[in-house]
């Protein structure tokens, strides 16, 4: 499925499907999006720029987010929480009159019932541990344990602190274990600590 859809690019953040996302909106572009998206159908395109020059290209694959929950101060600024609907990838960027980017987007099809076997889910919850270790996070594993294997796949994907071309490709995966076997590769990467490692090359 096309459609036009209103973008909000922002660098190291990424939304997946059934997850959300806390913003806060000050920019006067980005308050005139969410007003319209409000007055419409309350959906907005998370996307990562491939830089950040104004007007960057942008990255081929982002997410259709639904404003949730919203909050207004005074000053007009947006407190929103988006819920993630499905990932969508860029087709054309549009020319526009609005003070935001839009594109024309075709929805992607989610995969369905995706599953880790016992012996993947191990091993990622093994490296999941050394990586919140030597990162120094404190974490509930008993609540950990309870997520089904997409929630916890797909959250750590999310919030994890990798650069953006790598939360990029966790986004593009095409499938839960090609995202999970990344997410290890990635943890061990980044868990090393060694400072003159500033980035991963992605093959």
């Amino acid at each position: 499925m096309k459609g036009k859809l209103s973008i909000f690019p922002l660098t190291g953040a990424i939304l997946f499907p059934g997850l959300q996302l806390p913003l806060h909106i000050f920019e006067p572009r980005y308050r005139a999006m969410v007003g319209d998206a409000l007055a419409r159908d309350r959906r907005i395109g998370m996307i990562q720029p491939q830089d950040s020059m104004e007007s960057a290209p942008l990255y081929d694959v982002g997410c259709v987010g639904k404003i949730e929950d919203v909050e207004t101060s005074e000053d007009g600024r947006y407190n929103i929480v988006l819920t993630g609907l499905t990932r969508f990838r860029v087709l054309r960027e549009l020319e526009v009159t609005t003070p935001f980017r839009q594109v024309e987007a075709e929805m992607i099809e989610e995969p369905t019932e995706e599953y880790l076997s016992l012996g993947e889910r191990a091993s990622f919850e093994h490296e999941a541990r050394k990586f919140a270790d030597s990162q120094g996070y404190a974490i509930d594993w008993d609540s950990v344990a309870r997520l089904d294997d997409v929630s916890l796949i797909n959250g750590v994907s999310q919030i994890a602190p990798f650069d953006a071309a790598a939360k990029q490709a966790l986004l593009e995966a095409p499938n839960l274990r090609e995202r999970c076997d990344l997410l290890v590769q990635l943890m061990e990467f980044f868990g090393r600590g060694d400072p003159d490692d500033e980035h991963v090359t992605l093959q």
